[in-house]
């Protein structure tokens, strides 16, 4: 809690407060009050009680440790891709993905006013790199920070008017700040995707509920031989499966070894993608499913 800004302690102190008395209802989510996990959660979840933490590590080991009964944690955006390193944080976690949630994205600058005097607005590098147009028009310097709503506090902890925050409309109200632009965005689509973690799976029969097609994440890693990649997804091809999402990443810095993060629609139990899977499994050194769970938003 000492990590976030002095204006945020006493929200966090309050929240955790609430949190603590019913696990079970508690839903992690990284940053301040006010950022846009919070309201994802709030969204997702009208009954739950919203569990700030200052990091992504944090919040999932909330979930881990029983603090709270799942995490919501963003994992790309339509504007500026991959928001938290989920590769490397979900499987090591031992947590599932039981669901997803998108959420629009819009932000306005906040601080102490006047507009024409901010030289600097202060964020997380995910809303910059999403506002990066609007800021460069404006001739206003970015200012990383590790959450949206959380700059806002430390704005307002800093109390130097050259400084704004770029964060999510409402966190003006919390922190106490001017709003000097709104609707700030360099895409109306700009949209935030996020996946819900917890302890365990879901159960096979809960997995579509009213209907709606399922999605499975997974991550393996290909074997160090010519056209590996090619040879470990064709099977996603030939049983007509359809693969959403494709990242490489690596890790230990060996580059000797690629692994990767996929979406596919789809559930193991169905014969096509079991059948995919199991030659994935065949040409790749492992693979480790890390999901899967109701579409909330149809893939064409």
């Amino acid at each position: 809690m000492e990590n976030f800004a002095s204006p945020a302690r006493k929200l966090v102190a309050e929240m955790t407060e609430a949190a603590a008395k019913t696990p079970v209802r508690a839903v992690a989510f990284q940053g301040a009050p006010g950022a846009n996990s919070h309201i994802a959660v709030r969204e997702c979840f009208p009954d739950g009680l919203p569990l700030p933490c200052f990091s992504f590590e944090d919040a999932i080991d909330a979930v881990k440790e029983g603090r709270a009964g799942c995490a919501m944690i963003p994992i790309e955006n339509s504007l500026h891709g991959r928001v938290a390193d989920i590769h490397f944080l979900l499987p090591e976690s031992g947590l599932s993905i039981i669901g997803e949630h998108f959420l629009p994205i819009r932000y306005a600058l906040m601080g102490l006013g006047p507009v024409e005097g901010v030289r600097q607005a202060m964020s997380h590098p995910q809303a910059l790199g999403q506002c990066r147009h609007w800021l460069k028009a404006q001739g206003i310097q970015p200012l990383a920070y590790p959450d949206t709503a959380g700059a806002a506090a430390m704005v307002a902890e800093a109390g130097d008017p050259a400084v704004a925050a770029l964060a999510p409309p409402g966190a003006a109200a919390l922190y106490d700040l001017q709003t000097l632009g709104a609707d700030i965005a360099d895409a109306e689509h700009n949209m935030t995707r996020f996946v819900i973690l917890a302890r365990e799976p879901l159960a096979a029969e809960g997995a579509g509920e009213a209907g709606a097609p399922f999605m499975t994440t997974f991550v393996f890693e290909v074997k160090n031989v010519p056209a590996a990649l090619y040879k470990a997804l064709g099977g996603f091809a030939t049983n007509g499966v359809n693969m959403t999402k494709l990242e490489s990443y690596q890790r230990g810095g060996s580059f000797a070894a690629t692994e990767f993060y996929a979406d596919i629609v789809g559930r193991p139990d169905e014969a096509p993608v079991a059948r995919a899977l199991e030659e994935l499994k065949f040409h790749t050194k492992w693979m480790r499913v890390l999901g899967t769970y109701a579409q909330a938003r149809e893939r064409a």
